[in-house]
């Protein structure tokens, strides 16, 4: 385990010291400054990208086609982090661009509703139903058929919890909808955890890097509004006793981040359950570092780690 953070994320740590901390300036100044840290990305060049929409649990959803290059490709389709609160497509265009550059595959990136105003289980319906979307009209999109499904943080989550609901489509006897084949899960720093169990990392990445322990109580409080839920697997995969049957994954932790104690017990509980994982810790960095291409080492090589999980997906 590192003693710090890397060096290359110092002028990042300094800038965001200067930021107020979300949770006191209301949801809808929060959504303002986490708009405004898309301002110190880099972006990408990508063939063609373009704005569109896909289908959602309650009417259609906006979102964002990256697309590589051209022809038919297999497609991720990419939630977006910021605690299901915040966030949008903007604040992870770099991401998605690189993504596509580096795996060939498009991206599909989608706005999906955010809490409080939809709290759970909203956004995960509209995750769903966007990958659903997809899957059933791929051309819409220049698809091939092949689906895979990502994203960061909250947007991980909801990576998570789709291939889980589909997954459990396909052994639910008494409905004869069939789930979507998902061809691979790229999880970056996942919140997975039960709120009954308590992560060493949590406490000891509390405060200083990027992503705060009272940040992550009022998101849960906004995200979460009612206690029945606290208990659902698709809230928190963790809690699922079977993890059998799921799609290959690319999880990404960060040693900084109070999410790396759950990303790293849930790549090990889904390979103790068979499935193919491809665990990738970057003990230097800190929550969020994926958003830094073009800045981070590391977070280049998170990418690169994540495009050849798609790759061995596509064959």
């Amino acid at each position: 385990m590192a003693e710090k953070p890397h060096p290359q994320l110092q002028p990042i740590l300094e800038l965001l010291e200067d930021t107020p901390n979300l949770e006191d300036v209301g949801v809808a100044d929060a959504r303002e400054l986490f708009d405004a840290t898309a301002t110190f990305t880099q972006l990408h060049e990508v063939h063609d990208e373009y704005d569109t929409t896909v289908g959602g649990a309650d009417g259609e959803l906006d979102a964002r086609v990256y697309r590589p290059g051209e022809g038919d490709r297999p497609v991720l389709v990419y939630f977006h982090g910021g605690g299901f609160v915040v966030g949008s497509l903007d604040t992870h265009d770099n991401v998605c661009q690189r993504l596509a550059q580096e795996s060939g595959w498009t991206v599909v990136s989608v706005d999906y509703r955010l809490a409080p105003e939809h709290p759970f289980p909203a956004p995960l319906e509209d995750a769903d139903a966007a990958v659903r979307s997809v899957a059933a009209d791929p051309n819409a999109v220049d698809g091939n058929g092949t689906v895979a499904v990502g994203g960061d943080s909250a947007g991980a989550a909801l990576s998570a919890a789709v291939s889980l609901l589909n997954r459990d489509r396909d052994r639910d006897a008494t409905t004869d909808e069939t789930g979507v084949d998902i061809a691979h899960q790229v999880l970056f720093y996942p919140v997975c955890g039960s709120p009954f169990e308590e992560y060493p990392s949590r406490e000891a990445n509390a405060e200083g890097y990027f992503l705060e322990r009272d940040t992550m109580l009022w998101f849960d409080a906004q995200y979460v509004q009612s206690p029945v839920h606290h208990r659902n697997e698709y809230l928190a995969p963790l809690l699922c006793e079977d993890l059998s049957g799921l799609p290959p994954a690319t999880v990404v932790t960060a040693g900084f981040d109070p999410l790396r104690d759950e990303g790293e017990v849930y790549a090990e509980a889904l390979a103790a359950d068979g499935v193919e994982v491809d665990h990738a810790a970057y003990d230097a960095m800190i929550h969020g570092f994926v958003s830094f291409t073009g800045m981070v080492d590391a977070a280049d090589d998170a990418i690169r780690v994540a495009a050849s999980g798609l790759e061995a997906a596509r064959e």
